[in-house]
């Protein structure tokens, strides 16, 4: 087994110490896994680079990764489930977009949010993975080694970073987030290159050398610095940069796959002392499940792609799984001078497969496992977000898009109709507090949590007892449900105020050479798009191939995954995704019908719709009723879904009427 060594360095009540239904009270351990693999045995061989890891006198290699347990008390009290949140960029998740728990900052105590996990009985267990995750405080990370050559030397390479400002900067950092950096070997060299273009895919200028250099400004002097580039005249807020260099630091970025599997699978089978070390949950687990959201939804399709779901044993690690918005993508996980943050679109994340199994015979997401029997049961959920960023629609179609490909058995895919990529919530505003990205249309704000909810239910109905959960539900040719993203253009556009992206986000085909883990061609060959498809919508533009959230189905609004970045922050006209990330948007019907047809509105107003707020709730809570009917939400959380109704409908109404005081 991979673990060597759990060092628990600190055990504490958790939330103070309350309590939740008969699981009673919670524990948090917090400490720091060791790690011992065979690069040679065949469960580990696919890590990128293991081969050339430094290995101890036992012939492994070792590395080590922070961790976390939140535990029932007494373990007798909970489900016999663990649920493996994949931490992203360091960060947990599952609290906040399963259980509605406040964002804080990463030193902060977790918060139980509205307890559900908890009351479910769940033992939460989280792994760092990623090597450059920056050492803040609260964040978890994975320790990995450098690769080394035969002769000892360090292992070198070419990089590409790229970067697209909201404002304008004299210094760039060489790292997406303030992540750790890859250091360049060559300050002074030429042969390193910085290009701009206007847009993502738009046409790319080299900046002439002298123009830029390895450094930064210190006290408005000019220092060189291998971890920065500063160039005359700055970086223009909106255009997209990306810059090659060589390097000499090669962490071996898949031993985080292999951290998060044998982390799992030690806490499921090791006895109660194994090794030395005290199993917190020994015999305890009887299933173990992974939830992961964008980046760490990404990893675990990573993790299914490499096989990686059994340990050195050749024992199962996870039953489920539940990657959340991670669309048809992978990422740079397992890659040689991987940057897992990175959704540049020029990355090996953009490469296929994107199905799951591929009708044609080409490798699929689970061809390994499905091979062996070791795929477990999937829920996917998508936003429309994951569509309009071009790649969504490429996990159940064919590669030309013009045929559907139906999921496997063990699979459940489900798009979140008019949803965004990350969990929204009022209050209305075009411009995210946290990252000062702002968007011509106010940011989407509706809340798909209570959905996720349902789909762990649902995953843990459909392992432990054998419940299938409903079918699918995303856009398709067999429904007429799936159309060109530029099809749509002419709808929004006739809304008052609306502007339609003039670059829609793509996905393009790339050759980075034989070994996509050891790319040769750096930067890419790039070549042309894959079809980007996406829901088809109603009169109102409200998506209709997918599940219908009451704030779709009974709509005070038009709401899309899509939004187009203000001139504020440069980029006119392109889709607002900072950092890659695309960022939703909701478009308020007007409130009466004066104010429809004196905007020249197509969309029937609020009042045209609904007689009163409380007919609105009443439909909401029919709507909200039949999913739950359906399966896709939980009787629990109607109440939830018509407070947010009633709350948006509040808030859009004071929008409505201040908008008519200022007419």
């Amino acid at each position: 087994m991979g673990l060597a060594r759990l060092d628990i360095a600190a055990r504490r009540p958790f939330a103070g110490g309350q309590t939740f239904g008969s699981v009673g009270g919670y524990e948090q351990l917090d400490g720091v896994a060791y790690f011992a693999v065979d690069p040679s045995h065949p469960e580990n061989i696919a890590v990128a680079d293991v081969g050339l890891a430094p290995r101890n006198g036992a012939g492994k290699v070792e590395f080590s990764a922070d961790i976390r347990i939140i535990k029932p008390v007494d373990n007798d009290h909970g489900n016999g489930r663990l649920l493996l949140d994949v931490v992203n960029r360091g960060k947990e998740l599952a609290l906040k977009n399963i259980n509605d728990a406040p964002d804080g900052p990463p030193d902060a105590a977790p918060h139980p949010g509205n307890g559900f996990l908890m009351r479910q009985g769940y033992s939460l267990v989280w792994c760092g993975w990623q090597h450059d995750v920056p050492n803040t405080p609260g964040l978890l990370r994975c320790n990995a080694p450098n690769a080394s050559n035969s002769d000892g030397s360090p292992v070198s390479g070419r990089i590409v970073v790229s970067f697209q400002p909201i404002a304008h900067t004299d210094t760039q950092f060489l790292s997406d987030r303030e992540h750790q950096p890859y250091p360049t070997n060559h300050p002074e060299s030429w042969d390193s290159v910085l290009t701009v273009q206007d847009y993502e895919d738009g046409p790319e200028t080299v900046i002439p050398r002298e123009r830029w250099a390895f450094a930064r400004l210190v006290d408005g002097r000019r220092v060189p610095d291998n971890s920065h580039i500063i160039m005359d005249g700055g970086f223009e807020a909106g255009k997209v940069y990306r810059v090659l260099y060589e390097t000499s630091h090669a962490p071996v970025v898949g031993l985080g796959l292999l951290a998060t599997r044998d982390l799992v699978a030690w806490l499921r089978y090791a006895k109660a002392d194994s090794d030395g070390s005290a199993n917190p949950l020994a015999g305890a687990v009887g299933r173990a499940y992974a939830y992961g959201r964008s980046q760490s939804g990404r990893f675990l399709r990573q993790m299914l792609h490499l096989g990686l779901n059994a340990d050195e044993s050749g024992r199962v690690v996870f039953d489920g799984m539940l990657p959340n918005v991670a669309g048809g993508k992978m990422g740079e996980f397992n890659v040689r001078f991987g940057q897992p943050s990175s959704l540049s679109n020029r990355s090996v994340n953009n490469l296929p497969p994107f199905l799951d199994l591929d009708p044609e015979g080409d490798e699929g997401i689970l061809t390994r496992l499905a091979a062996r029997g070791l795929a477990p049961k999937i829920i996917y959920t998508n936003t429309s977000s994951e569509y309009w960023g071009g790649h969504g629609a490429l996990a159940h179609l064919s590669g030309d898009g013009m045929a559907d490909v139906e999921p496997p058995d063990n699979v459940r895919s489900w798009l979140f109709c008019g949803t965004q990529h990350a969990p929204a919530s009022l209050p209305i505003s075009d411009t995210n507090p946290d990252t000062g990205a702002r968007g011509t249309q106010p940011l989407n704000f509706v809340d798909y949590r209570p959905l996720m909810r349902a789909a762990l239910v649902n995953l843990d109905n459909w392992v432990t007892h054998g419940q299938a959960p409903a079918g699918n539900r995303y856009p398709n040719h067999a429904e007429h449900t799936i159309v060109t993203a530029e099809s749509l253009a002419g709808q929004f556009r006739a809304l008052p105020g609306v502007e339609f992206p003039e670059h829609l986000k793509a996905i393009r085909r790339l050759n980075f050479g034989p070994d996509r883990a050891v790319p040769s061609k750096i930067p890419p060959l790039v070549g042309a798009a894959y079809p980007s498809l996406v829901s088809a919508v109603d009169a109102d533009g409200n998506e209709m191939g997918g599940i219908r959230l009451p704030a779709v189905s009974v709509p005070l609004a038009t709401y899309a995954g899509w939004n187009v970045r203000h001139a504020d922050i440069g980029g006119a006209g392109q889709v607002l995704a900072p950092g890659g990330t695309v960022v939703g948007c909701a478009i308020p019907f007007a409130g009466t019908r004066a104010e429809r047809m004196a905007a020249n509105d197509p969309r029937p107003s609020i009042e045209e719709r609904y007689a009163s707020r409380g007919e609105y709730l009443a439909r909401v809570k029919a709507a909200a009723e039949a999913l739950a009917a359906e399966g896709y939400l939980l009787a629990e959380d109607v109440a939830t879904v018509v407070g947010h109704g009633g709350a948006q409908y509040d808030a859009i109404a004071g929008v409505a009427a201040a908008a008519a005081a200022d007419d």
